[in-house]
Parts: C-alpha cells; structure tokens; sequence
C-alpha cells in the first residue's frame, strides 16, 4: 500500500466512523483529527470521491507567479549573450529592450536554468559555441579570456603538451636545529603532473635560476622535451630588472617565457601550493619525527628518494593522467612536444633547376 494510499484510508475512516458512532466529535477525538477537517474531508468526498481526498502537495509550483514565457527565454538568451552582466544590469537591459523583470526575477529565472553564477553562464556559453558552432562577440570573447585569466590564477592552466608550461614556487620547509632555514625550490609540468625540488639555504634569484640549470633543464633534455614557458609568483627571487635580475636573465638565455600570477589574487602558485601540502603531510610531518638531520645534503637524498616514488609509483586522476603516473605520462606524451616542435620547422622545399 502506498503512502497516498493510506492517507485516503485513513480520512475515509474517519467518515465511516462518525457514521457508526453518530458523534462527529467522537470520531475526531478517537481519530486524532478536527471538526474542520472532518467536514472538509466530506465536502470532498461528496464532489469528488476517495480520488479527491488524496493529500495536496504544496510542493507543486504556483504558475501564477511564473515569469512570462517570453520573458523567462529572453533572460536565458542574454546569459549567453552576455555572462558577464550581474542580475541588476541584465534586468536593466532587457527594460531597455521593452520586457519588465526585475533583478530577483532574473536570479529566479537563472536558478531554474543553473545559470546564477558567472561560471556556469560561460559554461553555457561554451557549449553552445560547441554545438552551434556560434561567431562570438567581443563581449563573449572578453567573458571567456577573464574566465581562463582567473583560472590561471588559480593553478587552472590550459596546457597541450609537457614542457608546454612549468610551475616553479618557493616553499619554506621550516628552520632545522643543525642545519637552518631550509627552502624547496618546486617545478611542476604541468601537463605531466611531473615534479623536481632541491633544497636550498637561503631564498634568492640565484637559487631560483640553479634550480632551473641543475634540475629542470637537464631532465627535459634527457627525456627531448623543450621547456617553452614558466608560471611564478611575484617574489623577489622571480621577478626583478630583466637586465640585473639573475632568474630573469637566465630565461633569457634559455629562450623560455615567463609568466606571473595576477597582482589582485593570493601571491601564490596554485600548481604547486597542492603539491606543497601533499609533500608536508606525506613527507616532511613524518621524516622530522622519525629522524635527526645533520645537514642539507642528507634531507635532499631522502626528498629524492620520496620525489622518485612520487613521479614513478604514484598515479594521479588529473586531466592528462588519467590514472597513470606522473612520468608514464610523460613518456607516453613527450611525442606531443615533438610533434608541435616539427611543425615550427618551415619544410625547405627542393630547388628547381631549369632545363639547359
């Protein structure tokens, strides 16, 4: 039996029973219901049948307060048209255009179609492109240039192949009795999920720039993968007079692009600060406790040892990964990096000699 069921038994219960007894309160009292539903139940009953006394949802939406179908397609269509426009400016616009709606209106409208955030309006917007195949405008194209703006600031980079783009952070491990202050210099592929750290002493440009020249450089060119760009934050060791500044002239000398995090978000590096706390929790929380470090070099050979299982060992669900580990798929991709190489090379085409 069903629970619409034994609503309807229950009220038809109560009918029968005020009958027997010939007391309406009676019925009620033994029955746990009212005068005035009593009577309702039997206007019910007498117009419609036990079909009638089904319980009403008040779940069900009231379509007199529906927007006007014209106007609730207009408010979809602008999302589209316009992401970027907050609920005041949208309904200030559609106004201008001869429909009234007003900014509650609009969110309403955009909660039933999952478009009230900034987000999922260029999410809409990029699948429309994608099924449509639509010419955007500039204000589209603005929308969606901010948005891959903001992700960039937040460790969420488009990347095509390893050694497409590299992040590269600065972690402060702690300050060790017997050793010091140590810092890690992080790079990360970011296509790969790859990592490479050393330990420094001291956190400068020069430090910044041997990590690069000791680590990166050579394991990129051990494995024939250019490294084309580098992603930093705003610190001193990264930024600085190009022409003075030994981390930018040393990306220079290499051909290598640099790229900052926005100045307006966290001066972090979103890529690596993930990485930063898997390597203290997996890592760092446990070493220090189950062992005494007496210099640098002893800490860095165990890093490498955790590094190494960490690359090699471990698989990632990440967006290139796909559950393999780190440097499988680098391998397995490192023919991408080739192959875009190959097509910056101009085929040189055979000379025509002519006829003697």
């Amino acid at each position: 039996m069903t629970q619409e069921q034994k609503i309807i038994r229950n009220k038809l219960g109560l009918l029968k029973l005020a009958q027997t007894l010939g007391s309406v309160s009676e019925a009620c009292k033994v029955l746990g219901f009212s005068r005035d539903s009593f009577y309702r139940f039997k206007e019910l009953y007498e117009t419609g049948g036990e079909t009638a006394l089904a319980e009403i949802s008040r779940k069900k939406p009231n379509l007199k307060n529906r927007a006007d179908p014209q106007i609730e397609e207009a408010v979809v269509s602008f999302a589209v048209e316009q992401p970027a426009y907050g609920q005041v400016r949208v309904a200030n616009e559609l106004r201008k255009r001869g429909l009234s709606v007003s900014p509650a209106g609009v969110r309403t409208i955009w909660l039933r179609h999952d478009l009230q955030t900034f987000q999922q309006r260029l999410k809409a917007l990029s699948a429309k492109v994608a099924q449509e195949g639509l010419i955007l405008t500039e204000d589209q194209l603005r929308a969606l240039e901010k948005a891959k703006e903001e992700k960039a600031a937040h460790g969420e980079i488009e990347t095509e192949h390893p050694g497409y783009l590299g992040a590269q952070d600065t972690y402060y491990v702690g300050n060790i009795k017997g050793v010091g202050r140590i810092y890690q210099q992080t790079f990360i592929d970011t296509y790969s999920k790859v990592a490479l750290v050393k330990l420094y002493d001291r956190k400068h440009a020069i430090t910044a720039a041997d990590m690069l020249n000791d680590r990166v450089l050579p394991f990129f060119e051990e494995h024939e993968v250019p490294l084309l760009r580098i992603l930093t934050d705003r610190g001193s060791e990264y930024c600085g007079n190009r022409e003075t500044h030994e981390y930018q002239l040393y990306l220079d000398i290499e051909a290598i692009d640099h790229t900052r995090t926005k100045t307006k978000s966290p001066q972090t590096n979103g890529i690596c600060e993930r990485f930063h706390q898997t390597i203290q929790n997996e890592f760092y929380a446990s070493a220090f406790r189950r062992k005494l470090y007496h210099s640098l070099d002893e800490l860095q050979a165990d890093v490498d040892v955790w590094i190494a299982s960490y690359n090699t060992e471990r698989t990632h669900s990440g967006k290139y990964c796909y559950g393999k580990t780190p440097m499988q798929t680098l391998v397995e991709s490192a023919s991408l990096a080739r192959d875009k190489q190959l097509d910056r090379i101009m085929p040189i085409s055979d000379s025509v000699v002519p006829n003697a």
